[in-house]
């Protein structure tokens, strides 16, 4: 608009009763208000998954913190579903999950070795968000209510798959690192300025990893199963006892244990022991083996048994429990799982388990009498 046509306007406008002039005014300041606020909509309702604010690169340091040094990247994504042991199978709707961040160091398996791949901060969807609201239908419920024989099989299009265990989603310590990351920045070495190769795909990552190899890309499908392992079940059995444990790989007996490994050194953990029924049980420290100790040398560090490797561990009355190899022989956090051995208990002996990673103590079995380990579950 040109000055003369600009004097024109104002020329009008002075012309205008004032009436008319409040009016236009009332008219412009609606219209920016309701634009302002529609902004304000429609901002929230773009961020209405997250519970962390959008990290800005802080190429300057002007804050204290280390994971945000780097422009953030955004995952190619996909459509995931969830399916198994529900009632309420389907695709998830990521929108209404809060985005979590994790940092890791990945590390896989090389034939020279484990091979560093690069540090990075993670942004994505927690398995624990994402399972929270599926109804559990197990298909061993009428024998063994219990959920702590669950597991999840994650899968991507390219034929791979992780098995992650019920207990490391919703018992550990330290809720939320595990998840479906959709965005990534480098955690870049400051005075090296090292860049390491960014993935393009959203992926698995499992933060409590130490060798990240199940932290595959492109996830399309989380099935939820029980255990296929028919055990005698007998509630209540009293006494509770066992003097051995029977240990199977793939089903087949390879060892009898009828007191700690003395090649072993022990451990002793402090804790405050705590259950999701009976609440405070102790404040006594436990003292036992590392079990992750016991298996090396005996069951050899592959992909596979890092990414589909299962223990189950029972007790003398069936009840039993799931941990994945990774949880307990691959772990980074030193949140070990003891075998204890206290041949004096003439019950609740002589064998269980401390597992120093969970919040809860519904895996500390008791009374074990097997272990079993496989690596292919049907």
């Amino acid at each position: 608009m040109d000055s003369k046509s600009i004097y024109q306007t104002i020329t009008n406008i002075k012309r205008m009763p004032k009436a008319s002039i409040l009016f236009i005014v009332f008219l412009i300041l609606f219209i920016g208000f309701s634009c302002d606020n529609k902004n304000k909509q429609d901002d929230k309702a773009n961020n209405k998954s997250n519970d962390i604010p959008v990290i800005e690169a802080d190429t300057v340091d002007a804050t204290n913190n280390f994971y945000d040094n780097a422009e953030t990247y955004s995952l190619q994504t996909y459509n995931l579903e969830v399916r198994g042991e529900i009632t309420n199978p389907g695709e998830v709707d990521f929108s209404v999950l809060p985005l979590r961040s994790i940092i890791v160091k990945e590390t896989v398996l090389d034939d020279d070795g484990d091979t560093f791949i690069g540090a990075f901060r993670y942004d994505g969807y927690s398995l624990y968000d994402i399972l929270n609201e599926r109804h559990l239908n197990k298909k061993n419920a009428n024998v063994f209510k219990p959920i702590i024989d669950l597991f999840v099989e994650i899968e991507n299009d390219k034929g791979e798959k992780v098995v992650i265990s019920w207990g490391e989603i919703f018992y550990p310590n330290h809720l939320h690192e595990i998840i479906i990351a959709t965005k990534v920045m480098r955690i870049v070495p400051s005075k090296t300025n090292e860049l390491w190769e960014l993935p393009i795909e959203s992926k698995v990552v499992v933060s409590s990893d130490l060798i990240t190899e199940r932290n595959i890309s492109r996830p399309t499908k989380i099935s939820i199963k029980s255990y296929p392992k028919d055990l005698k079940v007998e509630k209540g059995k009293d006494p509770l006892f066992s003097p051995k444990i029977d240990v199977y790989f793939e089903n087949k007996i390879v060892e009898k244990l009828i007191k700690n490994p003395t090649n072993i050194p022990e451990q002793r953990l402090h804790t405050i022991f705590y259950g999701r029924g009976k609440g405070i049980h102790s404040t006594q420290p436990f003292t036992g083996v590392n079990l992750k100790n016991y298996f090396e040398g005996k069951i050899e560090r592959t992909q596979k048994a890092l990414r589909e490797g299962i223990f189950v561990i029972a007790a003398d009355d069936g009840y039993r429990g799931v941990f994945t190899y990774s949880e307990l022989c691959n772990r980074n956090d030193q949140a070990e799982i003891l075998l204890v051995c206290r041949p004096e208990l003439t019950h609740d002996g002589i064998f269980s388990l401390f597992p120093s990673c969970d919040f809860f103590s519904d895996r500390a079995i008791k009374g074990i009498n097997a272990i079993y380990y496989s690596e292919n579950q049907k």
